[in-house]
Order: C-alpha cells, then sequence, then structure tokens
C-alpha cells in the first residue's frame, strides 16, 4: 500500500489535463491534488473554468445524437467492459482513492465494489424496453416512448467520489445521452480521472464524456448552459439549494441528491451489543463523511445508559491516522474548514449540558471517534449535519416519543430501527418521512438496485438507482400513427 502503481490509470497521460474524450490542456490551468491525511501532493489534473464547460457542452450535444442512434446492446457492451476493467484493476486503484480521499482501505475497496456494480446495472438499463402501447382513441396507432434528455451535467461530491459519480454517468450513457462532469476539486482523480480512463480503454466514442475537475464557477456554468438539459448532483443541501436555484431560471431538469441527519431508533427489546456495532458503524465508518450516516441515536431510556457506554468502548478502539499505514480505522477529514464545523457543533452540545464520553479534539485533520450522550434539541447536534464521526445519543421513553422526536428535523434521508419485534418496527418506520427505511439495519446502505434520495432537505423527490434510473435520465414522447392524412372541419 506503501507505493501507487500506474499501470492502468498512466499518471502520464492526464498529468494537467481534461478529458474530451482524448486528453487536453485547460485555458484554465491546472489543479493541484493533495493527500488529506499528509498535505503531500499527490498529482495535478487540468482545471476546468466556465470557457471549458461552454467547449464541452458544445462537444457533448454534437457527440450525442450519433451516440443515442447506437444499438442498445452495443451500449451494453462498453458498460460492460467498463465494469470489467474496474475489477481488473481495482487494486491498482484502491491506493489513489485511499489517499486522495482520506479512505481506509476496506472503504476504498467497497467504491470499487460498487462502482462495478453500478457499471453492471446501467448496462442492463441500455436493454431495458423504453416505451408502451396506449389505446387509440380513432383508429390510429398510439404509443409513448422514453428518449435520453440529451446532455447531462454531473456535479459529484468528496467523500464517496467513485461511486457517486458513476452511478449517475454510466445510467445517463446507457440510455444514451452525454454527460458533462464536474468531480469535486478536492477528489478529482477517483471522482473523475479514473472513470474517464475506464470509458477510454472501454471504447466509448469521442466526446460523449467530458470530465473537468473545476470549482463552483464550473458548476454554475454547467447549471446556466442551454446544452446541457440535466443537472445530477450529490451534495450538501446548501449547494443543492443554490444548483436548483439556477437549473429553476433555465428550465432545466434536476436531480438533487442531498444530505441528511439520519436516525436510529434503538427499542427496548433490541440486543444491546449488537446496537451498539450498529451504532458505530453507521456513526463512524469513512469518519462520518456520508450522507446517510447515523447522525442522531434514539435509544429507549431503559438501555441508553449501557448503549453509550458500549458505543464509548469501541470509539476508544477506533484509532484515526494515515490510512496508508493500514493501522487506522479512521483516516483524515477531508478539510481544516470541516473540522472547525465538527468542533463547532461538538463544543456547542457540550456546553448546553451533553456528555462527552470519547474523543471530542481533533488532532490535525485527524477527529477521533466522538460520544456524545445526553443530547437535547436545544443543541445543535440535535439538528445540524455533522459530516464527521460523531456519535450523538438521546433517550426516548416511548414508541409515539421516538417517532416525535425522529420526524423533528429538516431532512428525510434514511432511518434505521433496532427490535426483536419486526412488526413493531415497522409500525414505527410506517410513521416516519424517510427516502430509505432499514428494519434492524444501520443507517448507511446503498446500491444499484434501489431508488436512492430522500424528502425535505435531503432532495427534490427524485431518486437514483434502481428502477428511478429510466425515470431520471430519460423523458417521454407520444408518437401517433396513421396510414395517411385525414381532412379536418376547418
Amino acid at each position: 500500500m506503501n507505493m501507487l502503481h500506474a499501470g492502468f490509470l498512466k499518471p502520464g497521460s492526464w498529468n494537467g489535463r481534461i478529458f474530451d474524450g482524448s486528453w487536453s490542456a485547460s485555458a484554465a490551468g491546472t489543479l493541484t491534488v493533495r493527500e488529506p491525511a499528509t498535505g503531500d501532493v499527490l498529482a495535478e489534473t487540468g482545471l476546468a473554468g466556465p470557457q471549458e464547460v461552454a467547449a464541452a457542452a458544445r462537444a457533448a450535444a454534437a457527440a450525442q445524437k450519433a451516440w443515442a442512434a447506437v444499438l442498445p446492446q452495443a451500449r451494453a457492451a462498453i458498460l460492460n467492459r467498463a465494469a470489467d476493467l474496474l475489477e481488473q484493476n481495482g487494486q491498482e486503484l484502491i491506493p489513489w482513492i485511499m489517499r486522495e480521499s482520506g479512505s481506509i482501505e476496506a472503504k476504498a475497496g467497497i467504491e470499487i465494489e460498487h462502482g462495478t456494480q453500478f457499471l453492471r446495472h446501467a448496462a442492463s438499463l441500455a436493454t431495458m424496453p423504453m416505451g408502451l402501447v396506449l389505446p387509440t382513441m380513432d383508429g390510429r396507432s398510439s404509443h409513448a416512448r422514453r428518449l435520453p434528455h440529451g446532455v447531462v451535467g454531473v456535479i459529484s461530491p468528496y467523500n464517496f467520489p467513485l461511486v457517486l459519480s458513476v452511478r449517475a454517468i454510466a445510467a445517463a450513457l446507457a440510455v444514451g445521452n452525454a454527460v458533462v462532469h464536474k468531480p469535486d476539486p478536492r477528489t478529482p482523480i477517483s471522482g473523475g480521472i479514473i472513470i474517464a480512463r475506464l470509458f477510454e480503454e472501454a471504447g466509448l466514442p469521442a466526446g460523449v464524456l467530458h470530465v473537468l475537475p473545476g470549482g463552483a464557477d464550473a458548476g454554475e456554468a454547467m447549471c446556466k448552459d442551454p446544452h446541457i438539459a440535466m443537472i445530477s448532483f450529490t451534495g450538501s443541501a446548501a449547494g443543492g439549494s443554490k444548483v436548483g436555484e439556477v437549473c429553476g431560471r433555465h428550465l432545466k431538469k434536476v436531480q438533487l441528491e442531498l444530505g441528511g441527519k439520519n436516525v436510529l431508533i434503538v427499542l427496548d427489546d433490541a440486543d444491546v451489543d449488537v446496537a451498539a456495532s450498529n451504532c458505530a458503524w453507521g456513526a463512524f465508518l469513512h469518519q462520518g463523511q456520508i450522507c446517510m450516516a447515523t447522525g442522531l441515536v434514539l435509544a429507549h431510556e431503559s438501555i441508553v445508559e449501557a448503549l453509550a457506554e458500549k458505543i464509548a468502548a469501541k470509539a476508544q478502539h477506533l484509532p484515526a491516522g494515515d490510512p496508508a499505514s493500514g493501522r487506522v480505522a479512521l483516516g483524515p477529514i477531508i478539510s481544516p474548514n470541516q473540522v472547525e464545523t465538527i468542533q463547532h457543533i461538538v463544543d456547542d452540545a457540550v456546553a448546553k449540558g451533553a456528555r462527552l464520553l470519547a474523543g471530542g479534539k481533533p488532532d490535525g485533520l485527524f477527529y477521533p471517534a466522538t460520544v456524545l450522550a445526553g443530547i437535547t434539541p436545544d443543541m445543535l447536534a440535535f439538528r445540524e449535519e455533522l459530516f464527521g464521526p460523531v456519535a450523538c445519543i438521546m433517550s426516548f421513553a416511548s414508541d409515539a416519543e421516538a417517532v416525535r422526536i425522529a420526524q423533528d428535523n429538516d431532512y428525510g434521508l434514511s432511518a434505521g430501527i433496532l427490535s426483536a419485534s419486526t412488526s413493531r418496527a415497522m409500525a414505527i418506520g410506517n410513521q416516519l418521512r424517510t427516502g430509505m427505511l432499514h428494519i434492524n439495519d444501520q443507517t448507511v446502505n446503498g446500491g444499484p438496485f434501489a431508488p436512492f434520495g430522500g424528502f425535505g432537505k435531503s432532495g427534490n423527490g427524485t431518486r437514483i438507482g434502481g428502477p428511478a434510473d429510466i425515470e431520471e435520465f430519460t423523458q417521454w414522447q407520444w408518437v401517433t400513427v396513421r396510414d395517411q392524412a385525414q381532412p379536418y372541419p376547418f
């Protein structure tokens, strides 16, 4: 794990460049990529600004019609080849994901595994039925068919950069769209360069995919560009609100998958040891930098103290440090600003009476697994998305109170309920306004076959994955056919 191999990725071909079907220099310059764990320079990519976005959007629009006309089986074959390449080269790519995003090896491996699955799922979409025969009103044939939007803009985040990029890119390509993709500038390799290399080697026609690492100005340009028909955005609620506003002004379809303040409810009949394991995994995995992370543990008052102690014991045995060392459970937080945000929320909770049972003080970008007990609604930790490794624990006295507390926030992405009685858990779950519900599991679950998204500040009612992909990345066209034209009374 100490060496970054270059057999497949070939840094020499893309160093300081952007991707438009080939690798080219950008007038906007280059982007230096640093490892958050060490601060060392990892590589350079090209940097895209509004000028590069405009050129890519025009080229993508020009290439899209020919791509949409490619036989579905041929599109599927390219996607499957990309999946094969990701699977075959996973061991080379895992260290890049680790060093660029601060992932431990197991989490980086999940990105390879799930990324491969999303590509194969997209390949299956290419050959799905894309239309319906409709009832006729006057003897002519009538049918509805799904057509690609044209060019889809994808804007992805830093936390699961490969998976959260490829799931939208692959689905959009599968149904005949071209794609302009802006990975987060902190993770342009895992979130963009790797994907460009996959499709370059898989034989995707030039111009159908553009990868443009860039900042907010590039993202805004994508939302405004007349050649881009849809934006698929994954990120924070604040960022999604801005994207939705700009897209709305330009009458552009937008698919938003945003953050969450996800609740894990632990009932009094749950196994406390198993519950502690679920809570720790949901709160601490990838330093809590997951939209589905367990943001609030609601435990019945009869078990809350025992559960808090067990979570704290687990937290104290989860070392934070450089993932490349192979001896840590938590890597670095992505930036100093995010560390400050986490610390502000932790300090606010302690000042208002929460008990700090573990962690609570960073070492540079390394934030330890932290446990706060006695959370109350007046604390920021009750309501705000932390995006850090902090288990926030609160008690409840009845199932009805658990539902009331769980619903007292603006998000609605994922929820989990742990109980010996699945019927009791489902009765609670049926009252929760959440896009994803997991009975006897924690809140961090995902995959290519499920419609992923949430209510409220967690999204705009759209979903990504599974049966939602055709709905999101195509639109209806109604077609009628007469054997010959007929005269009208006028």
